[in-house]
C-alpha cells in the first residue's frame, strides 16, 4: 500500500508538471507577486462592477476602400535628430544607413567613417566634398525611397533584399560599393535550446528550428519583416526550407503557418525582442552576428546558428541622383574600402560565423515583396480579440485627440478582417463605445464613425477604462479560446482618477494581456510601465510618425 501510494503521488506530481508547465508558458519571466489568472479574473470583475461602464451607442461611418497607397502620407518628416553625421561643404551627397552601422561603439563602424571621410579633404570638380549620413530603418528606406516621400542619393541597409525590393518598385539603382561590411543573420539559442536542437531533430538549422517550434518544444521569437533585415532575411530562408525556390507556394504557406501558431509575437524592434528574451518569453531569438561578438554575455554563454543570406550593407545610389552626388559616393565607398577594413574587423563585422552556409536561391524582387504579402496574410494563424481604449480626457483637447482619430482610422486598413475589435473611451467615466465583434465591413463601418464621433473633457481614468477593456477581452476569450488577446490604450499617460497602476498591474500580469500603448504628447515613463509588463511596446505619437508606426505594428500583429 505505502508503494502503491507514493506511485499516486508521482503520478499526481508529474500530471501537475505538465499541467503547471502548459500554463506557465503564459507566466514566463514574470515576478513572484504575479497572481494567478483566476485570481486576477476575481479581481477584474469586482473592479469593472464598481466601474459600472456607460453602454454607448456606436456610430456608422462611411468606410472607404483601402487600394491606394498611403506610405506617403504615413511616412513621417525627418528630422535633424536623425542625422548621425552633418555635411559640412556645400556639395555633398545624403545617404541612408541602417543603425548597426551608424550609432555609438561598436555600432558606429559607417558613422566613424564618415565623420572620418568629411576631414580627409576629398573634392570634385575643384570643390570639396562630404557626406551626410541620416539613421533609417532598412524598411523605411525603401519606403521613403519608393513613395518618393524623401530620396537621398543613396541607401545602406543592411541587406541588398532592400535594394532589390526597391529595384522591384520602379526605382532604378547601381551600386557605389556592393558591400561596404559584411555581417551576418543568425538564431541565438541557449546551450539546452541547441541539445534540444540537435538530439531530438539532428542538427540545429532553422528548419529543425522551425519544426521544434511547430512541435511546441522551444518558443522562438524575431521582429517585423516589414522593417526588420534580420527578421525579413528570417522569413525568406524559413520559406525556402519548406520548399526551396518557390517560396510563394503552397506547402512553404502551410509550413509557416504550422510554425507561426506556437510563436506568441512578432517583436517591432530588436530592443523589445532581446528584453522578452531575457525575460525568459524566448528560447530562441533572431540577432545579426555582428551584435551578438560584440555582446560578452552572449557570445560567452549562448550559441549562434547562422542563415540565409549574407547581410552585405551595400552603398547604392539611387537613379535620380546628379553626377556630383554619384562621384562623392563613388569616393566615399573607395574611402571606406581602404580605411575601414581594421575598424569594421573591430567592431565585429567581416567574421563569417561557425557553419556559415548561404542562402543559394537568388530570388527576385517582385517574389520577396510577394513573401511580405504572404507574412501579412498568414501570420493570424489565430484570430486576434482587440480593444482599442482612448483617452477623451479634457487633456486630450486640439491635437491629440485629432492625431488620436486620425491614426486610429487610418490604420483600420492594416487590420485583418478575421480579428475582434472593440472600443473604449474614458474621461471621469468609462464608455463601451463599441462591443467586440469580428471586424468585418459592418464592425468597420462602426470602428470609423464611432471614433471619428469621439469627443474630449473630464478627468482621466485610464486604469478604470483598462479594466473594463480586459473584461471585455476575457469575455470574448471564453467564446473564442484560442484567440490572442491584445490591448491598445491611446492616452497622455496622465491619470487623476479611479485606479492606480500597482492596483491593477498585477492583474494585468496575471492575465497575461499585453498592451500596447500609444502616447500623445504623453507621459511616456508611465504608459512604458503598462507596456512592460507584458511584452507589449510603447510607442510615441510626439514623434510625428504615429500613422507609419502603427502600420507597422499592425503589420507584423494584427
Amino acid at each position: 500500500m505505502k508503494k502503491k501510494g507514493v506511485l499516486i503521488v508521482i503520478i499526481v506530481l508529474v500530471v501537475a508538471l505538465v499541467f503547471g508547465g502548459l500554463y506557465l508558458t503564459r507566466n514566463l519571466g514574470k515576478n513572484q507577486k504575479t497572481v494567478s489568472a483566476e485570481d486576477a479574473m476575481r479581481r477584474l470583475t469586482k473592479y469593472v462592477d464598481n466601474i459600472d461602464p456607460i453602454e454607448g451607442e456606436p456610430v456608422r461611418g462611411v468606410v472607404q476602400a483601402g487600394d491606394d497607397d498611403t506610405t506617403f502620407q504615413e511616412l513621417p518628416e525627418l528630422t535633424d535628430g536623425s542625422i548621425a553625421v552633418e555635411e559640412d561643404t556645400a556639395l555633398y551627397a545624403e545617404i541612408f544607413s541602417s543603425s548597426e552601422k551608424t550609432g555609438s561603439g561598436t555600432d558606429g563602424w559607417l558613422r566613424e567613417m564618415a565623420a572620418a571621410f568629411n576631414k580627409s579633404g576629398a573634392e570634385v570638380n575643384g570643390q570639396p566634398v562630404s557626406v551626410r549620413l541620416r539613421t533609417v530603418s532598412s524598411g523605411q528606406q525603401v519606403d521613403y525611397v519608393a513613395s518618393g516621400k524623401y530620396v537621398p542619393a543613396a541607401i545602406s541597409p543592411s541587406s541588398t533584399l532592400s535594394v532589390k525590393m526597391l529595384n522591384a518598385k520602379g526605382v532604378a539603382t547601381e551600386f557605389a560599393a556592393e558591400s561596404l561590411v559584411t555581417n551576418y543573420a543568425g538564431i541565438v539559442v541557449s546551450s539546452s535550446t541547441y541539445s534540444t536542437l540537435t538530439e531530438e531533430y539532428g542538427e540545429a538549422t532553422v528548419q529543425t528550428l522551425a519544426q521544434a517550434t511547430a512541435d511546441g518544444k522551444i518558443i522562438m521569437g524575431y521582429t517585423n519583416p516589414f522593417t526588420s533585415a534580420t527578421g525579413f532575411n528570417f522569413l525568406i530562408t524559413l520559406l525556402d526550407s519548406y520548399s526551396s525556390g518557390n517560396i510563394l507556394s503552397e506547402k512553404a504557406v502551410n509550413g509557416f503557418v504550422s510554425f507561426q501558431r506556437n510563436v506568441p509575437f512578432v517583436a517591432m524592434t530588436t530592443t523589445q525582442l532581446r528584453s522578452s528574451a531575457e525575460k525568459g518569453t524566448f528560447d530562441a531569438f533572431v540577432l545579426e552576428y555582428q551584435a551578438f561578438l560584440c555582446d560578452r554575455t552572449l557570445s560567452k554563454n549562448y550559441r549562434f546558428i547562422p542563415f540565409g543570406y549574407a547581410h552585405e550593407n551595400p552603398l547604392a545610389m539611387i537613379s535620380s541622383a546628379d553626377a556630383e552626388e554619384k562621384e562623392i559616393l563613388r569616393q566615399f565607398a573607395a574611402y571606406c574600402a581602404a580605411n575601414g577594413a581594421s575598424l569594421a574587423q573591430k567592431d565585429g563585422f567581416n567574421t563569417a560565423p561557425e557553419g556559415y552556409l548561404p542562402l543559394s536561391v537568388d530570388y527576385a524582387g517582385e517574389e520577396l515583396i510577394n513573401a511580405q504579402a504572404l507574412y501579412k496574410e498568414n501570420k493570424d494563424t489565430k484570430p486576434i480579440i482587440a480593444v482599442f481604449v482612448a483617452d477623451v480626457s479634457g487633456s486630450m483637447v486640439g491635437e491629440p485627440i485629432n492625431t488620436l482619430q486620425s491614426s486610429l482610422v487610418n490604420s483600420m486598413q492594416y487590420i485583418n478582417t478575421e480579428n475582434y475589435i472593440g472600443l473604449v473611451s474614458y474621461n471621469d467615466d468609462v464608455t463601451i463605445n463599441l462591443p467586440i465583434a469580428q471586424f468585418d465591413l459592418t464592425q468597420q463601418s462602426y470602428f470609423k464613425g464611432t471614433v471619428e464621433s469621439l469627443s474630449v473633457g473630464g478627468a482621466t481614468a485610464t486604469f478604470d477604462a483598462l479594466c473594463v477593456a480586459m473584461k471585455m477581452v476575457e469575455d470574448k476569450l471564453a467564446e473564442i479560446p484560442d484567440a490572442k488577446p491584445m490591448i491598445f490604450l491611446l492616452s497622455d499617460g496622465e491619470t487623476n482618477r479611479g485606479h492606480s497602476l500597482s492596483d491593477i498591474s498585477d492583474i494585468v500580469s496575471g492575465l497575461q494581456m499585453p498592451v500596447y500603448t500609444i502616447g500623445y504628447n504623453a507621459n511616456i515613463d508611465a504608459l512604458q510601465k503598462i507596456s512592460d509588463i507584458n511584452e507589449g511596446i510603447c510607442i510615441n505619437a510626439g514623434t510625428d510618425d504615429i500613422a507609419y508606426q502603427l502600420r507597422q505594428l499592425f503589420n507584423a500583429n494584427m
